[in-house]
């Protein structure tokens, strides 16, 4: 064996400087016994964007994917018969006009002619009658205008809620009528729905951690991503417990998509360190542990990455430190 090699297998306590300062204090303490489930994004509320009044989508403003804003034009519906009844109301709103201006004319003559004592009253008071049928017969040709006018802006189709547009089940030129859905819009709130087997089932309790794994889809593989359990369902179907969780960026994800998600399945003492303190030569992993006021380098046993909201990088140590151990770091 080359003098290299021995020098590297007789590295298992070597004093080292002790110019460095304590970093990290072992310690031993329950670590959760994670299992891999699968869970589904969701939308809490998937809404449906329906047409108020009967008629052709004339103007489509959205598809699949995009995001829209409470109260923004999805489509139009059109009814062309609005169209005709808008154009007679006007031209009997204009004849009304024309026999108000007459009314009150013949009024201001009859009472004139009273005045003078020329005319009787009799006279008088049908002109003002007929003023007044006159008037109400306008602001009833004016009300009904305005209920068409009403009927024409429901025809814009609004979204009800923001988010992102899931299904639109029209094209433009559809017959669409009062009630039919023409956008389904999943709101800006998503969750993970987890399935968990149902031997699980005793260790999925509301306010519980779980982790999502991130790996091998295109986003920040080395920055874990952790969430809540904010809600466990009474119900075992087909032999899985539900359960939904919320997670920070959710909504960069696919409605639907199926992730991986570890949760607790139990409780194992353990002691976790951060990856930082491992040093790694010749395949061997090793930590700097300052012992009666020197710093020696320990061989360890690693085992696999847990990571935890308080610790990003955390690696199980399987042997080579104990609870109490002082880890330096240069």
């Amino acid at each position: 064996m080359r003098p290299t090699m021995i020098a590297a297998l007789v590295l298992a306590v070597s004093v080292l400087p002790p110019a460095m300062a304590a970093a990290f204090t072992v310690q031993r303490s329950d670590l959760a016994d994670q299992k891999a489930v699968f869970a589904t994004v969701e939308s809490v509320d998937v809404v449906p964007a329906r047409a108020r009044i009967g008629g052709t989508v004339g103007r489509l403003a959205v598809k699949a994917g995009d995001r829209v804003a409470p109260g923004e034009v999805l489509a139009v519906v059109a009814d062309e018969k609005l169209l005709l009844q808008i154009a007679s109301i006007d031209a009997q709103i204009a004849g009304l006009q024309s026999s108000l201006s007459q009314t009150r004319d013949d009024l201001a003559r009859a009472e004139t002619l009273y005045r003078q004592g020329s005319g009787p009253r009799v006279t008088m008071d049908q002109a003002r009658t007929a003023v007044e049928m006159a008037s109400s017969a306008l602001r009833a040709r004016a009300a009904e205008r305005a209920v068409i006018d009403q009927q024409v802006a429901e025809g814009e189709v609004l979204a009800p809620v923001g988010g992102r547009v899931l299904a639109v089940p029209v094209t433009n030129g559809t017959v669409a009528l009062p009630g039919d859905t023409v956008a389904s819009i999943a709101a800006q709130d998503y969750v993970l729905r987890l399935r968990v087997p149902e031997r699980h089932a005793g260790f999925v309790r509301h306010g519980d951690i779980i982790r999502l794994d991130t790996s091998g889809r295109g986003r920040d593989r080395d920055t874990p991503a952790f969430g809540t359990i904010t809600r466990v369902y009474p119900r075992i179907e087909d032999g899985r417990v539900v359960a939904d969780a919320t997670l920070p960026g959710l909504d960069t994800y696919f409605v639907g998509e199926r992730v991986t998600v570890w949760i607790a399945a139990g409780t194992r003492p353990a002691i976790v360190i951060p990856a930082s303190l491992i040093r790694t030569r010749f395949g061997l992993d090793y930590a700097l542990v300052q012992r009666d006021g020197k710093v020696m380098e320990t061989p360890i046993q690693r085992g696999r990455p847990t990571p935890t909201p308080a610790m990003p990088e955390g690696i199980e140590i399987l042997s080579g430190l104990a609870a109490g151990d002082e880890l330096v770091q240069p």
